[in-house]
């Protein structure tokens, strides 16, 4: 079928606008931005833009849809002291429906927000995220999150168990699944386990991602342990050979970043997160600088508490600004990026991230006729970065399917969503 979308204003990769509108068929769009009307087009199916201003999807590089009715269990708490107090422990009181239940939470959560994208790793329910993941609509690359704790018949156990998940799910959902090798930190994980992990990720050709450099304390007992900056120790067992991203590395040097420039290493910046632990913020101006990729993530709703990339994106445009004392840093522009085509690059889905002839049809549509967002004039950038609400969306397509009309989510059932959330997270009181 073919769709035209006209009467819009069509962002660009640079956070700029053009009126005109959209052209898809076949999960594919075939043309884009001016010129584009009912007049000029033949066509299936017509939507009135109504003005409205349509952008990529929002893409979220880290996060943890099985812990999500975790949101608000424990606050005020340092990263190591949040997970052996608050996490682990609750952790090990979900049970499958609970599990269901968090990651339907997480889906509609993120979809209604925008994001048409994610990555999340978890060590229950990844087959059911996979299940739950295609009927939505969404992409997303999924892992079975690893620990190395117990010796290495449980590594065995771990390693045995993501072979078979990326086996099962790697490039399903006509390519809206990819999957990855999850070992969760250098800190929780021997370099033993992280090599035998790297060695899966080559053998299945997959994305490693891994928590890394989070805290000052998780790199001082770094190298109390081995000796080394955990940078530097993957740099060492050749982690960086790999496809990689690293969540956080919020302490990192000038040399590490030269390393995952020099490497091709991947960034996920968790603004929210570090900065609700207490555990700093991620020198992410100089790392682009340096050349390292970057993208943004949420991370978890234990540690946000929300999955909106819009809030994401407005706190990583103004936090580095009063970090380095420069309103010129990162600019809304570099904001926009870091939350569209530089997540899509960092996850695979190198055939989204902009709206433009030949790219795959995953965008959304915003109202921009609302106070907040008023005057709008030229300054569509800086809206996205500094004034745009998820409330603000209204639409939202992948692959040309609308999962989301008129504010309401058509592939999820959102009223049994919160409902079935809340009886869940009782058992957890």
């Amino acid at each position: 079928m073919k769709t035209l979308i006209d009467n819009g204003l069509i962002m660009s990769a640079e956070g700029k606008l053009t009126a005109g509108g959209i052209i898809m068929e076949g999960g594919t769009i075939t043309r884009a931005g001016s010129g584009v009307s009912r007049e000029t087009e033949d066509y299936d199916e017509h939507i009135d833009g109504k003005g409205r201003w349509f952008l990529p999807g929002f893409v979220n590089t880290h996060g943890h849809a099985g812990s999500t009715l975790l949101r608000g269990a424990g606050e005020e708490l340092p990263l190591r002291q949040w997970l052996e107090q608050v996490m682990w422990p609750n952790e090990q009181k979900l049970d499958r429906d609970m599990v269901s239940a968090a990651q339907d939470l997480a889906l509609a959560e993120m979809l209604r927000s925008g994001t048409t994208a994610f990555l999340d790793m978890y060590h229950l329910g990844i087959h059911d995220l996979a299940e739950k993941t295609s009927a939505s609509g969404m992409r997303a690359v999924l892992g079975r999150g690893m620990i190395g704790f117990g010796g290495e018949a449980g590594w065995q156990e771990r390693l045995d168990a993501s072979a078979d998940f990326i086996d099962s799910w790697h490039e399903a959902a006509e390519g809206r699944i990819r999957t990855a090798v999850m070992p969760h930190a250098p800190y929780t994980c021997p370099p033993a386990f992280m090599e035998k992990a790297a060695s899966l990720a080559v053998e299945k050709g997959v994305l490693f991602h891994t928590h890394c450099a989070e805290t000052r304390q998780e790199c001082r007992d770094h190298r109390r342990e081995h000796g080394l900056h955990p940078v530097d120790h993957l740099h060492q067992l050749g982690i960086f050979q790999l496809d990689v991203l690293l969540a956080h590395a919020v302490h990192i040097t000038e040399a590490h970043m030269q390393i995952l420039a020099d490497t091709g290493t991947g960034v996920s910046h968790n603004p929210s997160s570090n900065a609700k632990l207490g555990s700093g913020t991620a020198p992410i101006p100089e790392m682009m600088k340096a050349g390292v990729r970057t993208a943004l993530g949420t991370d978890s709703t234990a540690s946000n508490n929300t999955l909106d990339m819009v809030e994401e994106m407005r706190l990583a445009a103004l936090i580095h600004k009063g970090r380095l004392e420069d309103p010129e840093a990162l600019p809304a522009a570099d904001v926009f990026r870091m939350a569209t085509s530089g997540g899509s690059e960092l996850l695979g889905f190198h055939q989204t991230g902009v709206i433009q002839a030949g790219m795959e049809a995953d965008f959304i549509a915003v109202n921009p006729h609302s106070l907040h967002l008023t005057p709008n004039l030229d300054r569509a950038a800086a809206h996205t970065a500094y004034s745009l609400k998820s409330s603000d969306v209204e639409d939202v397509w992948v692959q040309g399917r609308r999962l989301m009309k008129n504010k309401e989510l058509v592939t999820l059932d959102e009223e049994r969503i919160r409902f079935n959330a809340d009886k869940q997270a009782a058992k957890l009181l």
